[in-house]
């Protein structure tokens, strides 16, 4: 059972798309999975509602500080995995959710990373885990990745990264027609006809190595050292450069 919550500060850094892509996946393997959305747009509910994925997927989308640990007591009795769509607006229910979360994801763009949001995400878990005593469990995940630099992009980032002892999903999201299509049509990739979008081969095996690599790191017994406010800003301004550098 995980509690997974994914969350940046930066808007359109594929958050609700890595949110949506873990809740397909999971139902797919029949895991009864609940999808929170607390994004004040909306985007994952209004997927959900029309995704046709049956008593698989539970929505939740009235979520707040003051209800989020008794959905959470609720959910865990009855589903196997949680999914949680933060919004970057709402830090006391960010803070309160990564408290709560097996792990919590922090997507960027792989090729024109705006630092900020992901380090003001990485700054507010690590000071809820140095305030709480209690180390929690986080990692980038590289979205919305041209798949032509991808490997460039993986290299670059994870030796930042690694340095800093800021673990990365080794499985970026890849930016694919069919995972715009997801929104547009209500469905799944799993319901979207072939020849619909181009490329679903690839997007679908992009979903389930990604959603295998996630559920590593959420039930894994790795404990990563917090780390301090100058250390997270440092270390997220040293990643721009290094992953929008042109390839030689």
């Amino acid at each position: 059972m995980a509690v997974i919550s994914v969350a940046n500060a930066k808007g359109g850094s594929g958050k609700t798309t890595a949110a949506v892509l873990l809740a397909t996946e999971f139902v797919a393997r029949g895991a009864r999975t609940a999808l929170l959305d607390c994004d004040d747009l909306k985007l994952a509910a209004s997927w959900a509602r029309t995704a046709r994925l049956g008593e698989g997927l539970t929505l939740v989308d009235t979520v707040a500080v003051s209800n989020l640990a008794g959905y959470l007591k609720a959910l865990r009795a009855t589903h196997e995995h949680i999914v949680i769509d933060l919004s970057g607006a709402r830090d006391a229910l960010v803070a309160f959710a990564a408290g709560l979360s097996d792990l919590v994801l922090v997507p960027v763009q792989g090729c024109a990373m705006d630092s900020r949001g992901a380090a003001h995400v990485l700054e507010l878990i690590d000071l809820v885990s140095a305030n709480s005593h209690k180390p929690i469990n986080r990692a980038v995940v590289l979205s919305r990745v041209n798949p032509l630099v991808t490997t460039r992009a993986l290299r670059s980032v994870k030796a930042v990264l690694d340095g800093a002892k800021i673990p990365v999903i080794g499985t970026p999201v890849i930016e694919r027609a069919a995972f715009r299509d997801m929104f547009e049509t209500g469905g799944t990739l799993y319901s979207i006809a072939a020849d619909r979008t181009s490329n679903l081969d690839k997007a679908v095996l992009n979903m389930r190595v990604f959603a295998d690599e996630v559920l590593r790191f959420a039930v894994g017994d790795v404990v990563r050292k917090p780390l301090v406010r100058a250390e997270v800003a440092a270390t997220m301004r040293a990643m721009q450069p290094a992953v929008a550098a042109p390839a030689p």
